[in-house]
């Protein structure tokens, strides 16, 4: 399981990393004034990237309330709706 979550940190690394970068285009976009829906275009992929990006988090969240060896099935299905319910 551990080596699991370092490929997912390292992914989601990754991923924040490039939605870091398109938040600089997007800045750097609005300073040279380009057009509106060039900008509301990146805007739009920024989101979806770090959409994804939260989403493999909740992934790694419910792999880890799910895997635990410490709780039964219902504590883990009971952890798993309330991260969800929690951060969705």
């Amino acid at each position: 399981m551990q080596e699991q979550n370092f490929k997912s940190r390292d992914a989601i690394l990754k991923r924040l990393a490039r939605v870091e970068g398109q938040i600089r285009g997007i800045q750097a976009m609005i300073r040279r004034g380009d057009e509106c829906e060039g900008i509301a275009q990146q805007f739009s992929a920024a989101r979806k990237a770090l959409d994804k990006a939260y989403q493999q988090m909740l992934v790694c969240l419910a792999e880890d309330a799910i895997l635990s060896p410490d709780h039964s099935n219902s504590e883990k299905l009971a952890q798993v709706r309330d991260i969800f319910t929690k951060y969705t």
